[in-house]
C-alpha cells in the first residue's frame, strides 16, 4: 500500500516555544482514512499543519506524494500544498458575501484548467445536498450547511491528502453523519487519503486506523 504522506522522526513546535511533537513517525497510506485522537494540547492540530505544509519541522523528514518537502523553500512548499493538500477546519471559513457556488469554486487552483474542476464541483455539491443552495450567500447558511460547503471546496481540486480538523465538532448528529460519510469515502479512494483530527470516539471508530497522541 502506497504511503501518500510520511512524517519521519519529526520534531516540531512554534516560535520561541518547546517542541509540541518530538520524534514522531507516522505514515498515511493510500485508500485509507486515518483518525488522530488525544487530549487537548498533545499536538493533533500541529500534526495536521506539518502534514499540510503550513508549519516547518525543526528536525526529521516530511514526504508528501513522494516529495521531500519538510524544510523546502516556501515556494516549493506552496506549490506542493496547492497540488496535493485539501483542508477542512472546524470553522468553515467561508467568504460571507459570496454565494455557495463561488465559495466552492474558490478551491480550484488558478494555475489549472478549470473545466474539469467545475464539473467536479457540481458533483460534490449534489452529493452533499447543496444543489438548492448554490446561489445563497454564505452568510445565510446554518453551521451544518457551511461545513458541507467547506468540504466541497476542499475536495474540488481532488487533493491527494485531505486534512480535517474536528470537522464534526459543531454539527448535529444528522449533519455530522453526512459530513463523516463524505470524508471517509474520499479517503478510501485509490490515490487519496483522509486524516481526521477528532475528540469524538464515534468518529475515530469509523476510521480505518487510529493514532492516539500523547503530550510531550
Amino acid at each position: 500500500m502506497t504511503d501518500l504522506a510520511v512524517l519521519d522522526d519529526v520534531d516540531a513546535g512554534y516560535a520561541g516555544g518547546a517542541s509540541v511533537l518530538s520524534r514522531l513517525s507516522v505514515r498515511f497510506a493510500s485508500a485509507t482514512t486515518h483518525a488522530v485522537t488525544g487530549r487537548s494540547g498533545c499536538g493533533k492540530s500541529t500534526l495536521l499543519y506539518i502534514t499540510g505544509l503550513m508549519l516547518r519541522v525543526r528536525a526529521g523528514r516530511v514526504v508528501v506524494a513522494d516529495e521531500e518537502v519538510g524544510r523546502a523553500t516556501d515556494r516549493v512548499r506552496a506549490m506542493a500544498r496547492a497540488r496535493h493538500i485539501g483542508f477542512v477546519f472546524q470553522d468553515a471559513l467561508l467568504e460571507p458575501s459570496m454565494s455557495v457556488w463561488d465559495n466552492v469554486l474558490e478551491g480550484i487552483p488558478w494555475t489549472r484548467r478549470r473545466g474539469p474542476f467545475v464539473a467536479a464541483a457540481r458533483a460534490h455539491v449534489e452529493r452533499l445536498g447543496l444543489a438548492d443552495l448554490t446561489s445563497q450567500p454564505a452568510s445565510k447558511l446554518s453551521g451544518g450547511q457551511a461545513q458541507r460547503v467547506a468540504i466541497a471546496r476542499a475536495m474540488v481540486k481532488d487533493p491527494t491528502v485531505l486534512l480535517a480538523d474536528e470537522p464534526t465538532g459543531n454539527l448535529d448528529d444528522t449533519t455530522a453523519a453526512v459530513v463523516l460519510d463524505e470524508l471517509l469515502a474520499f479517503g478510501r479512494r485509490a490515490g487519496h487519503t483522509t486524516v481526521i483530527v477528532t475528540h469524538d470516539r464515534r468518529v475515530a471508530a469509523r476510521a480505518d486506523t487510529t493514532l492516539e497522541l500523547e503530550a510531550t
